[in-house]
């Protein structure tokens, strides 16, 4: 994201987020922070219908692989990484699950489903790592859904993303 200092270097705003491209570490891919946002942020995800349906298509589009996740009812977190270094990009990757959820979508006038775009984060230590998932971990309990982060039903791990570094 641009700072201040970006702009008053005559540097123009970013629009959308710039998806670059994951990097290896010690020749493994790492990890990224994913953020997925409903259309004008409306609160559709957190069921366990819509959970199960996010897994299959997350199981489908099996180029890159979800580690831990947590459903809210207008956005997703996710950490995902690459199955191997010769992976999709990130962008063909999100927009093929994307797609899938939304043909088999439930409730046809919910439709279009989601933003446009997304938002990721390289994350580059395994310390970072464990910051990030705290942080998502308690994202219900910031919003008053629940008291305790296990409370929360919406949320798992898929496959375990070993951290490299």
């Amino acid at each position: 994201m641009m700072g201040k200092d970006d702009m008053d270097r005559g540097l123009p705003k970013r629009r959308s987020p710039a998806h670059p491209a994951p990097t290896e570490l010690d020749g493994h891919p790492i990890v990224v922070f994913l953020t997925v946002c409903t259309k004008n942020r409306r609160s559709l995800l957190a069921t366990e219908q819509v959970t199960n349906l996010l897994i299959y298509w997350w199981r489908q589009a099996d180029a890159w692989l979800v580690g831990r996740y947590v459903v809210m009812p207008d956005h997703i977190h996710l950490f995902c990484s690459p199955r191997d270094l010769d992976a999709h990009p990130l962008t063909h990757w999100v927009h093929f699950w994307k797609a899938g959820v939304t043909r088999d979508w439930p409730i046809e006038k919910d439709k279009p489903i989601w933003q446009r775009d997304f938002w990721d984060r390289q994350i580059r230590t395994g310390e970072r790592y464990d910051q990030k998932w705290e942080y998502v971990q308690t994202n219900p309990c910031r919003h008053g859904f629940v008291e305790r982060p296990e409370d929360w039903p919406f949320q798992g791990e898929l496959n375990v993303l070993e951290w490299s570094g």
